[in-house]
């Protein structure tokens, strides 16, 4: 009995082990006192994301209002912790981009596991803030469910001992 009960474990263990791609939601919420060094703005903006784990691709909106002029540019920077600057990791619709901007990135496994652990940031670019003028830190607001896991495995019987 108990070598039936540990097989079946083993057994429905691998299958979920085999469904492991999902989609992750991330988000990011802008503003000027959130850049380094902090701005004086009245703007803010918003980072919606998700990346097909399967795919490795990043999809994003990205908004934002109320900035001191028109943005110059947008990017998801990282590594780097909330209040350290990082290089660019993801442009965001070249130069002079408009509000909502949408858009894909393939990213690499390096780049998954940043983004994963809230290593990114995405900021908006002035042309009275160069350095940035509104700035999110990227977390992960949650995963679905991954997508071969349909259903759930159904328990295998077992077989009562004499």
């Amino acid at each position: 009995m108990l070598r039936t009960a540990l097989l079946a474990v083993v057994f429905a263990a691998g299958c979920v082990s085999a469904a492991s791609a999902a989609t992750l939601y991330f988000k990011a919420d802008m503003t000027a006192a959130a850049e380094v060094p902090p701005k004086m703005s009245h703007g803010t903006g918003t980072v919606l994301a998700t990346l097909d784990t399967d795919s490795k691709t990043l999809s994003y909106k990205v908004t934002w209002e109320n900035l001191t002029g028109p943005a110059m540019a947008a990017h998801f920077h990282g590594p780097a912790p909330k209040g350290k600057n990082a290089g660019v990791q993801v442009p965001i619709d070249g130069k002079m981009p408009t509000s909502p901007v949408f858009g894909s990135k393939m990213l690499s496994d390096d780049q998954i596991k940043q983004i994963e652990a809230g290593m990114w940031y995405v900021n908006v670019h002035t042309k009275a803030n160069p350095g940035g003028e509104i700035r999110g830190q990227v977390w992960m607001e949650h995963a679905a469910a991954p997508k071969a896991a349909a259903k759930p495995m159904p328990a295998m019987p077992m077989k009562k001992s004499p």
